[in-house]
């Protein structure tokens, strides 16, 4: 058996690796391709991000110094005099701290009592603003002012050295935002120039932070001068063009032309001082001006370079990890057989816990595995089934026990209720019976002549017919009460419709004074706090009898001197509150209100229906029926109504 194991697992291996192998070569190589080809991509996308948050930051530079001339440009055009032009040019430099210098240029001829010519000139070094006013100096064949004059609109001016006159330094070389300035009438008054300091901006630029360490930025003109530039010697004197052979650096050629076109963008890769370069490129807008972001390929394309190195690895490891797995995938493939055999012989000696799995395989062995845990699993089902059964069996049993248990306790309940009936019919039947025979003595002991009958005795025989009818409409509600307890009372009561429009305090009289007509020297109190014009919209038999039926029980508890009605209001319901001083409810029997033919005295009078109708109907009617856990001199039920 081992033998034919190492064999078969062998051979599935050999196969497995051929048939894996050349795939996984072909999926590595095309990924290597894909990789290389989005991280220069990526790449390139990253320093473009980079150059266009330059640009914006560059921008922001130029534009708070455009802001900070506009905003004061009005005020110069306004009051257009020599005091107020050296004033306003100075606060152009105290509101920018970027801005080197003003320069306010009046036309020929505007302050005569100047000469032909006059000019302010404000500057700041250092800390300290100082003004000059030049009326010799000839600035009308300036760059910047002729460029303003031609324009028409504020523009920027190409770099140049106004204080060495034509003798170019870096260090105070000079970029002039310039603007014209009209009178009220539209005449053409002067020129406002004021200049930044490329130094201060090129600070501001390397000042941006980018992951490259030995990545640069450069700004070039229109005609390819360098403004910004890592090799000083280069500023301003030369040009991206100056020292470049048309054969060795045709590449940096095509990148001058492309940069000193003045609107377009992109990228190009270069070879400068050595190294390869990646440098992408985008117009400064507003002006003439290129900046581009020269990155080393080292750097931008590191991980491009690397890839080759990582991919070798992951072959290598591939490899090793693709043999591991055919080797163990070939093991498995003929594991199930051995795996079967060493089940079958553990349930041979009698370990029928022993479970036989279903195998993931679809081969030969993996087949017959699969055969002998279906037969297992089949086995163990037909013995579920059984114990199922029996269980079943048993539940159904604890279940018929209950249902007797239920059905003996239903029969108690109904004997105690017929026993109930019974005694509260037979008393007022015997009184009824009693004073009827006493009252038929009397009658024939007299005769028909009953206008002899003294004054007690004309008494006793209307407080036997006083009796005999308050017994009467006991029985006449007692019956109610059992017919409104049964289902077809029920049914009835689900089918009522709220449509009567009844008056709260008139209804609330009615019952009281039912009551009083029914029960002899009973005082009720009556409170409302509504008006007797406020109606409800609800059903009149049900109100009427949850309200007599509340009272009817206030009395029967009570001393029937301490009763009290009231009515009181919310902006959504309607109280009807009803409280005695009885003996109360005991907290442990309060849940007796909401069970019909239940009493805290088995022998008390009444059926326990009274309470349990009440609740009935007040739920019928919309409401609730509650008893207030606040009073403790009695009961307070409260019936609660929706206005």
């Amino acid at each position: 058996m081992s033998k034919i194991k190492n064999r078969l697992s062998r051979k599935l291996s050999i196969g497995l690796m051929l048939l894996a192998a050349p795939m996984f070569i072909v999926t590595l190589g095309l990924f290597f391709l894909q990789s290389r080809y989005l991280i220069r991509e990526e790449a390139k996308d990253r320093s473009n991000s980079i150059l266009k948050t330059t640009i914006l930051s560059v921008r922001h530079y130029m534009s708070t110094i455009e802001t900070s001339t506009n905003a004061n440009v009005w005020l110069m055009e306004e009051h257009f005099t020599p005091d107020s032009l050296e004033i306003i040019s100075r606060k152009i430099l105290q509101m920018n701290p970027n801005i080197l210098s003003c320069s306010v240029n009046a036309e020929p001829d505007m302050f005569p009592q100047y000469g032909q010519h006059f000019s302010i000139y404000s500057v700041k070094e250092g800390d300290t603003i100082q003004s000059f006013r030049e009326t010799a100096y000839d600035y009308h064949e300036k760059l910047w002012y002729k460029t303003a004059l031609k324009a028409g609109k504020p523009c920027w001016v190409e770099p140049f050295g106004e204080h060495t006159e034509g003798t170019i330094d870096h260090h105070e070389a000079v970029a002039s935002y310039c603007r014209p300035l009209r009178l009220a009438d539209g005449r053409l008054a002067g020129v406002v120039a004021v200049d930044f300091d490329f130094d201060h901006l090129a600070k501001t630029i390397n000042e941006a932070q980018h992951h490259y360490p030995d990545a640069y930025f450069m700004l070039v003109g229109k005609d390819g001068r360098f403004f910004i530039h890592p090799d000083a010697a280069k500023l301003f004197r030369k040009t991206i063009f100056t020292d470049t052979d048309p054969l060795k650096n045709a590449d940096i050629i095509a990148l001058g032309h492309e940069m000193t076109e003045g609107s377009k963008e992109g990228t190009m890769h270069i070879n400068t001082s050595g190294m390869r370069c990646h440098v992408c490129y985008q117009p400064v807008p507003g002006t003439d001006w290129t900046l581009a972001l020269v990155c080393p390929d080292s750097e931008v394309l590191t991980s491009y370079h690397q890839l080759a190195y990582v991919m070798a690895f992951v072959i290598i490891i591939g490899l090793l990890v693709l043999l591991w797995l055919t080797n163990h995938v070939a093991k498995l493939a003929v594991s199930p057989l051995n795996n079967l055999l060493n089940m079958t012989q553990e349930i041979a000696d009698g370990n029928y816990d022993e479970t036989i799995p279903h195998s993931s395989q679809r081969d030969l062995f993996s087949r017959l595995q699969d055969s002998f845990a279906t037969m297992q699993q089949s086995l163990k089902e037909k013995m579920g089934n059984i114990h199922q059964a029996a269980r079943e069996l048993r539940k159904r049993n604890e279940q018929q026990q209950k249902a007797i248990d239920m059905a003996e306790a239903a029969q108690k309940e109904k004997d105690i209720f017929i026993q109930n009936v019974s005694h509260q019919i037979r008393t007022p039947l015997n009184l009824m019976l009693g004073f009827m025979e006493v009252l038929h003595e009397q009658l024939k002991a007299r005769g028909d002549n009953t206008a002899s009958l003294s004054y007690f005795e004309k008494k006793e025989l209307d407080d036997m017919t006083e009796s005999m009818k308050h017994n009467a409409v006991l029985l006449k509600r007692m019956i109610l009460m059992l017919y409104e307890s049964s289902e077809a009372g029920a049914s009835e009561e689900r089918k009522c419709k709220r449509e009567d429009e009844l008056s709260c305090n008139e209804i609330a009289r009615e019952a009281i004074k039912y009551t009083k007509e029914h029960f002899q020297g009973v005082l009720i109190r009556f409170e409302t706090t509504v008006p007797d014009s406020l109606y409800i919209l609800t059903h009149r038999v049900y109100l009427t009898r949850t309200l007599r039926e509340m009272l009817d029980n206030a009395v029967k508890h009570s001393d029937r001197k301490h009763i009290m009605m009231r009515v009181v209001h919310s902006s959504t319901h309607i109280l009807f509150m009803v409280q005695d001083t009885g003996p109360g409810l005991p907290e442990d029997a309060q849940h007796l209100i909401d069970k019909p033919f239940a009493k805290v005295d088995m022998l008390s009078q009444g059926l326990g229906l009274g309470l349990p109708l009440c609740k009935r109907h007040a739920i019928t009617l919309g409401g609730e029926l509650t008893l207030d856990p606040n009073y403790h001199d009695g009961c307070r039920f409260i019936l609660q109504l929706p206005r």
